[in-house]
């Protein structure tokens, strides 16, 4: 037993003395390992300073160096651009990215849908008051019948081709088309998984019904009108012209707004050159947006600067954009707008009516003289009576009846120009008062004005006559545009004749109707057919000519087919 004992008490002091051994040795290379980083330290900074200067040298050597750094960071900056488009797999992901971008959580129209049909995470996305709840009910309806067994692996396809029930359903991989189309009224079907999207068509605009539009009334013929919803106006031209030939093509304006512009023409018969400039000229509208639709895009298109006159023609009629539509014109419908824009038009084609060819060829004859006439009178009675007045040797013998008994007190050019003025009042009063205080604004002023103001000499009653049947003519101008435009006219011939007499009144008429032969609306002359004259033309817009005798297109539009008659070989 002892013998034993001492040689356990032996192995132990043998392995305290290895024990002890081995950690003097790993002190030792311990040291040794802290000395030998010390020194690989310093050799480290050598190298380091060694390949600092090595990588300056490649610099001053290489000179792409630079630019090849540069292109490397835009090449990243594409690819994190390519990544915000894609839509992203994950759903949770897809609502952070609705709650950052769009404000989700934060505004009360966005609505978002989150359901599990077979045991699949979805997300529906629309806009209220946008979209068509009724139908996405029955979507959701139809998706509750899903059980796990009727998705494969490829759940897009099942969703998108068996079990979604919508008539509009289209695949989305782009982020920013999927946003802007959701904000157009559409609706986003997102896939827990998937990182594509389904579009679902279920809008449902606010609108009024299509009515009778109050600048464009006529005895005879339909009592429907444009409204502010793009998608009902092209489909009351759609109604009109059954022909496979027209044409709508869609383009956005706007960065922020995204307004929807179609451009309608019929292809067989437009003039190629045409369609292509009216085309571009869109395409380069780079703005915020247009919400004042129509006349902005005309601003932005057209640019006619400081020039009163109109260069393009609206209507709020199907039926008027439809025959032009068949002659050869090109009509820009803008999203929100119940105006519809004709490319292009001249001083002539904005003075007719759509009344003139719902009668008869002698009384649409009659009524087109008669609105002529009227537009004359508007443009030049009140300058040549003012001549007259001032110099009464112009005045011929039959017109000698003419000229005021009494001056009045103040000149009869002032009176004039406070008429002028009063007139606009009265209009933009007109507007703005509610329709039941019309009537009882229309006594004031007339008892005011052509009482009153005549009693105390402040106005004659030539002036008030003469400037009743100017205002009338301004008021029977088909286009309210061109009517306003030849308002300015009548008061710059008023200040020359005030001014130079008949030698202002000759040179400014003169300068103006060379601004107007040298304007052109879309490389079109403006003042076809008289300038350049078309003899044929002229008869046609003179005469309304029966619906049989009139077989030809306007050569202004230079169109593919100049016979309107079919072939019937």
């Amino acid at each position: 037993m002892r013998d034993n004992r001492h040689e356990s008490n032996q192995d132990r002091a043998r392995e305290q003395e290895d024990s002890v051994e081995n950690l003097l040795a790993y002190l030792g290379e311990g040291e040794d390992r802290d000395q030998q980083r010390q020194e690989e330290g310093s050799l480290g900074a050598e190298s380091h300073e060694e390949r600092k200067e090595i990588r300056g040298e490649k610099k001053d050597s290489d000179p792409s160096g630079g630019n090849q750094s540069i292109e490397g960071k835009e090449m990243n900056a594409e690819e994190g651009r390519e990544g915000a488009k894609r839509i992203p797999s994950r759903l949770d992901e897809v609502l952070h990215r609705l709650e950052t971008e769009l404000g989700y959580k934060t505004s009360f129209d966005l609505v978002v849908r989150e359901m599990t049909f077979g045991e699949k995470k979805t997300a529906m996305f629309c806009l209220n008051g946008l979209a068509m709840s009724t139908m996405l009910t029955e979507v959701l309806k139809r998706l509750t019948y899903l059980h796990p067994e009727d998705l494969d692996s490829d759940a897009l396809h099942a969703f998108l081709d068996l079990y979604v029930p919508a008539s509009q359903a289209t695949k989305e991989e782009n982020w920013e088309k999927l946003v802007t189309s959701v904000l157009a009224g559409g609706t986003a079907f997102f896939i827990d998984g998937e990182a594509t999207a389904i579009m679902i068509d279920a809008k449902s605009f606010p609108a009024r019904g299509p009515e009778e539009p109050s600048l464009e009334k006529v005895v005879r013929g339909a009592r429907d009108g444009f409204i502010e919803t793009l998608m009902v106006n092209i489909s009351l031209v759609r109604r009109r012209l059954r022909d496979p030939q027209l044409r709508y093509e869609l383009v956005q304006i706007g960065e922020r707004t995204k307004t929807d512009v179609c451009i309608a023409y019929i292809d067989d018969i437009v003039d190629k050159k045409l369609l292509e400039s009216i085309k571009k000229k869109i395409s380069m509208v780079k703005v915020d947006g247009i919400p004042l639709a129509d006349k902005q895009l005309e601003e932005a298109t057209i640019k006619r600067g400081w020039n009163p006159f109109p260069l393009v023609r609206y209507s709020e009629r199907p039926d008027t954009v439809a025959s032009h539509l068949l002659e050869g014109y090109v009509a820009i419908f803008v999203d929100t707008s119940p105006s519809v824009m004709t490319l292009p038009t001249t001083y002539t084609d904005l003075m007719q009516h759509a009344e003139e060819n719902r009668q008869t060829p002698f009384i649409g004859t009659y009524l087109r003289w008669v609105r002529f006439l009227g537009i004359l009178a508007s443009l030049f009675m009140l300058p040549l009576w003012l001549l007259f007045v001032m110099h009464p040797e112009f005045k011929p013998p039959f017109l000698e009846f003419l000229g005021p008994n009494k001056t009045g007190k103040l000149p009869l050019f002032v009176q004039f120009l406070l008429a002028e003025v009063g007139i606009d009042l009265m209009r933009m009063a007109s507007v703005h008062t509610p329709s039941s205080l019309a009537t009882a604004m229309s006594l004031v002023a007339a008892i005011l004005i052509g009482d009153i103001a005549v009693q105390t000499g402040v106005f004659v009653n030539e002036v008030i006559l003469y400037m009743a049947i100017a205002a009338i003519g301004m008021f029977a101008t088909p286009s309210y545009e061109l009517g306003l435009a030849n308002r300015i006219v009548r008061l710059v011939l008023l200040v020359a004749v005030a001014l130079f007499n008949a030698p202002g009144l000759m040179i400014c008429t003169t300068l103006i109707l060379i601004m107007l032969v040298c304007e052109r609306s879309m490389n079109r002359p403006y003042m076809w057919p008289i300038i350049p004259f078309d003899a044929k033309a002229l008869w046609s817009i003179i005469i309304r000519k029966p619906l049989l005798h009139n077989r030809t297109r306007p050569n202004v539009l230079r169109p593919q087919q100049r016979n309107k008659m079919p072939d019937t070989n």
